[in-house]
């Protein structure tokens, strides 16, 4: 398949997704409202934290925190997975195989498609959030703001790598769920979700710097809410990047074995 030829198709993908994602507004409702869980997590640690604050964390501090979570959540998700698993099983990809763009590239453009009904539901938020816990709560850096939407998108192409190196696993089992189940089980405990990483034991803590979950959800919600300097940005900057560098290159790997393995079973 032609690289170029795929990127001219870029727009008009993007378009049909687009499309797709308005023909289908109601399962995009159903799926932001499964990930309110941030909202939930909200209200009990605001009430543990409201006798006496919890690490660095006042009852407004959480409350900024979860918001913060929400919106980053609504920004960086990724399901091709589910897709992909059913195509894998099914047969269906081999259609996406006889098109003259890359099937990785239109499940990109699928995923990347839902995003202007992300953010008109992020930007409401965000601005209760404003509302309620005043511009104190987010930092009033411009360098720091930088590196949060740079952030936001290198946690937006690793949770599609992951999407994609999981998908990949329906090569080579009969559905590839349960591998995406066990990835979520962690994804919650580990990348901020349903608590703070400072809040985790300092060992816990040093070890998610190296592992990829808080760089899915909790660096970008840290820089948001003013929790990094900007030294420690620019680390923690460079150690997502480079799991996004890890995340591909899994990804093409996983692609061409699992190609073969579908076209040696009658794919």
């Amino acid at each position: 398949m032609s690289v170029a030829r795929s990127i001219r198709a870029f727009p008009t993908l993007l378009r049909v997704g687009a499309y797709e994602a308005l023909a289908y507004r109601g399962e995009m409702l159903v799926w932001i409202l499964a990930t309110t869980m941030p909202l939930v997590m909200l209200a009990l640690w605001s009430a543990v934290a409201r006798d006496a604050p919890v690490g660095r964390y006042t009852e407004a501090g959480f409350v900024a925190y979860f918001l913060a979570t929400f919106v980053v959540r609504q920004l960086t998700g990724a399901w091709v997975f589910y897709t992909m698993n059913f195509e894998v099983r099914t047969g269906a990809l081999s259609m996406r195989l006889l098109r003259p763009v890359h099937p990785l590239l239109a499940y990109t453009a699928e995923s990347l498609a839902s995003m202007p009904l992300r953010v008109a539901v992020s930007v409401p938020i965000a601005a209760v959030s404003l509302a309620i816990v005043g511009t104190g709560a987010v930092t009033h850096d411009p360098w720091i703001w930088l590196a949060w939407a740079v952030s936001v998108a290198g946690a937006w192409l690793l949770s599609l790598f992951v999407n994609f190196i999981v998908g990949c696993t329906a090569f080579f089992a009969e559905s590839s769920v349960k591998f995406m189940d066990a990835w979520l089980v962690f994804y919650f405990v580990l990348s901020g979700y349903l608590v703070p990483i400072d809040l985790f034991p300092p060992a816990v803590r040093a070890a998610l710097e190296w592992l990829p979950f808080r760089y899915l959800l909790g660096f970008p919600v840290e820089l948001m809410t003013g929790a990094l300097s900007r030294g420690d940005a620019a680390a923690l900057l460079a150690r997502q990047w480079a799991w996004v560098v890890v995340g591909l290159g899994g990804t093409s790997l996983m692609w061409r074995r699992g190609l073969r393995r579908f076209a040696a079973y009658g794919g």
